[in-house]
């Protein structure tokens, strides 16, 4: 993949429109977490160092094309302003009368921030005429966005193939990783895939099995490959009709000789709540009443093993009910030596999605890993396989 980068463009003196993901949670009208704004400040400031002057696109939450004022952001601009250490303007409007006379009154090196671009609804629909009205206010446009890369929306694929399209700085960074975790990886190559269920994970699964040599499954997923082999799993959550799928995928795994590491021993409980009481069994002593909420300490040493053996890691899912002590301890032991591995120059991991990056922050490592993407759904769409139209706009041909 060769992508068009923000450093071949000439911008000093251009109006350059950035599509950046400013979607930050928020509570009582403040910004509890500013990862995404710090993800795109080092974009912002080479673009100002080169004298452009920036107009910064985004959504926030999902208005549904209408003014949702609780939806506004408007609150983010001062935040901004104040880890970039210089001004942020701010317009009311994405596109239009509004837009077109902030973005007229701006002078190189200047920040513009425009109002959500989701009040409008042609932006999900990707509408020509809105893509149009957005292109208007600029002469380059920049994604720096990987996490909404994924949508075909007026902010991110419609404005790109009517101005010249780069890549940004944040997005690159999220893209050379990816690349070399899946692209073009150091074998052997380890992937850890978690989460509740298999169903919103087959394709995954699938594509997995032609790139990487070791597949460790857990989480809940792992109860429905635990049942396709035969195995009680009592009252856990577990999707019967695909055990099917399920031995598909471990007959394909054998087929390619990728080997597949699921649990050997389990810790289950009969309440779904924290420090409910609990025991440590193997897979034979499973009851039915009993809930798996984690994976046992054998099935963590047996995990650390094939980590040892690994060079790469792609880390998407926990391992247990993580949100819910002691459930937690695969997760973490797992996290911890992944981590341990990595800052030993021992392994290359790359972890991403939601629940993943909430669970490597309560592991506290998430900056022991040698890349952690906040995007979520377009990290498991590339981890697919699938073509995300917000990238494929920016590649050379």
């Amino acid at each position: 993949m060769t992508l068009r980068r923000i450093q071949d463009a000439d911008v000093a003196g251009k109006r350059v429109l950035v599509r950046v993901d400013f979607n930050v949670p928020m509570q009582d009208g403040q910004i509890s977490d500013d990862t995404r704004l710090r993800a795109a400040l080092p974009t912002i400031t080479w673009l100002r160092e080169h004298k452009a002057r920036v107009i910064l696109l985004s959504h926030f939450g999902r208005p549904r094309g209408e003014y949702v004022p609780s939806l506004s952001l408007k609150p983010v601009a001062p935040v901004l302003a104040r880890l970039l250490g210089a001004p942020v303007g701010f317009a009311a409007d994405c596109a239009g009368p509004v837009a077109q006379k902030a973005v007229a009154a701006l002078h190189d090196g200047d920040v513009l921030l425009l109002e959500n671009t989701r009040f409008h609804p042609g932006e999900t629909r990707n509408d020509p005429a809105l893509a149009r009205a957005m292109a208007d206010l600029g002469d380059l446009f920049v994604n720096d966005a990987f996490s909404a890369a994924h949508r075909a929306h007026a902010s991110t694929v419609g404005v790109a193939h009517l101005l010249p399209a780069f890549a940004g700085l944040a997005l690159q960074n999220e893209l050379d990783h990816l690349q070399k975790a899946l692209g073009h990886p150091e074998h052997p190559v380890l992937a850890m895939v978690g989460g509740a269920k298999v169903s919103t994970k087959i394709t995954l699964l699938q594509n997995l099995l032609a790139k990487v040599d070791i597949l460790c499954i857990g989480g809940g997923m792992a109860n429905t490959f635990l049942y396709a082999q035969g195995h009680t799993v009592g009252a856990s959550l577990c999707e019967a009709d695909l055990a099917g799928t399920a031995r598909e995928i471990l007959a394909a795994a054998q087929e390619r000789r990728c080997e597949i590491v699921l649990p050997v021993d389990v810790v289950v409980a009969q309440e779904f709540a924290a420090h409910a009481p609990h025991r440590t069994c193997g897979l034979d002593a499973v009851g039915a009443q009993d809930m798996i909420l984690d994976a046992g300490p054998e099935t963590v040493a047996l995990i650390a093993r094939a980590m040892d053996r690994a060079r790469t890691v792609i880390w998407n899912g926990p391992l247990g009910a993580f949100e819910l002590p002691p459930f937690d301890a695969a997760t973490i032991a797992a996290a911890r030596y992944c981590a341990q591995l990595t800052q030993a120059h021992k392994l290359i991991s790359v972890a991403g999605g939601g629940d993943t990056v909430a669970a490597l922050k309560h592991a506290g490592v998430v900056q022991d890993f040698s890349f952690v993407s906040t995007a979520g759904g377009a990290f498991l769409e590339w981890m697919e396989g699938k073509t995300l139209p917000g990238i494929a706009v920016l590649e050379t041909h």
